[in-house]
This record gives C-alpha cells, structure tokens and sequence, in this order.
C-alpha cells in the first residue's frame, strides 16, 4: 500500500514566508540594561567629583531630611538673679574671620577648608552698683556737695547674632566636598562661631565702650543728684 506525499500548502500571491525567530533576544536585553547601568553611574560619580572640585555648583545630599519638624522641649529655668547695675553703653561690631585649616601631610586641594565669615555682634559696658557700701557715697557738711565712688565699668560676654553673620566665601578640598556630601554635621561651623565670638570681645575691649559708659553714668548721677538739692557732684571710677 502505498503513501502519498503530504499535499503543499498554497499561499496567496505575494505573500513570502514568515521569518524564522531569533535567537538570543532576551541576553542582547539583558546587555543593553547592564550597559545602561554603567552609563549612568558614570554619570553620577562625574557629577559627585565635579561638585567636589568645584567645577558644578555643590550637590545636596539626596538622603538629608527635607522637612524640619521642632520637637524641643519647653525652657527650663534654672535660676533668677538679682540685678543691681547700669547699663551704660552698648555697641555693634563686625569682624572678618579667616579661617583655614589644613592636614600635615595632604595637599589642600585633596583636603582642607578656607572660610571667610562675616560675623555681626554686640557687647554691653555696665557698672556694677551690687557691691556698694556707705563710704561710697561721702555727702559735705554743708550738703551742698556729694562725692561718689563707683567700680570701673565692665563688659558683659560679647553676643554673636547668627541672623546677620554669614560665610562670604568658603573653598574645600576634595575629600571634604565628598564627606560633606554624604553626612550633616551641625557643629561644621562651631569653631567659626567661638572664633568669631572671640574676635568680637577683643574689638569690644580696643574700643571705647567702656569710658563711654563711664561718662554715661557720671551724667546720669549728676542730674539725678542735683535734683535733690546738691549743686556739686563728683563721680570717681576706682578698683576695689
């Protein structure tokens, strides 16, 4: 018995075969993501190291907290003291704070800072009234005249205000760009503050705030005395 050959299946005209499948599409897919990948990870490490050279613009930490939420606690008062002087002048500084520091061993560009800091700050010159006995105060006989001797004015701590004072200029090397990049340390300005508060004291102490509050209470006793009957006032200034 014989068989017969499978009939051929006949095709429209014009029509042609379909192509055979590929082979190996899902690994080109596979190499195509990977290189991707690669790409844009270069992209990302250039941009960090262009940042730490500042050839772009300093990058934020795409991990740091975005929303600031307050959770002090309320103040806690831990003390009242008792005032018993005059506040006699007070003044306004400003001062420039250069700061650099530098690694023994590394080149400056690898690491190191430079800040120029423009700090804003105030003192108060004031004289003590708390330590005053009666032999401060000599009226004369006749009561027509009174000598008074005060302590020398003081200067209280100088006060820094963080809201005016700001970094003009600030360069970093390498390795500091990167660290600060990846972290959020709150104190990196501390040693610039204290500096800063520093400088703002010594200039307060060149200056003549001091007398000029020496003179202010000398005019305010004068005419607070005067207006008791007194003609002559004297006002000494002496150390203890």
């Amino acid at each position: 018995m014989s068989t017969a050959p499978p009939s051929e299946v006949t095709r429209p005209p014009g029509q042609e075969d379909p192509p055979p499948p590929r082979r190996g599409g899902a690994g080109q897919a596979v190499k195509a993501a990977v290189v991707v990948v690669a790409i844009g990870l270069a992209v990302v490490l250039l941009l960090v190291t262009f940042s730490a050279v500042q050839l772009l613009p300093r990058l934020r930490n795409p991990f740091a907290e975005s929303v600031t939420i307050d959770h002090s606690q309320p103040a806690l008062l831990k003390s009242i003291t008792a005032l018993s002087r005059y506040e006699a002048a007070s003044g306004s500084f400003q001062v420039i704070v250069d700061l650099a520091r530098r690694s023994s061993f590394i080149p400056s560009f690898i690491e190191g800072t430079d800040t120029l800091f423009v700090a804003e700050g105030s003192d108060i010159a004031f004289v003590n009234f708390g330590n005053l006995t009666g032999k401060a105060i000599v009226v004369a006989r006749n009561r027509t005249a009174v000598t008074i001797t005060l302590p020398p004015a003081e200067l209280e701590p100088a006060v820094l205000n963080v809201k005016q004072s700001y970094v003009f200029a600030e360069q970093q090397g390498l390795l500091n760009r990167v660290g600060d990049f990846f972290s959020d340390n709150p104190n990196s300005q501390q040693q610039v503050y204290i500096l800063a508060q520093r400088k703002i004291q010594a200039a307060a102490s060149r200056s003549p705030l001091v007398a000029e509050a020496e003179k202010n209470t000398t005019v305010m006793l004068t005419g607070l005395i005067r207006s008791l009957g007194f003609r002559r006032v004297t006002v000494d200034f002496r150390p203890s």
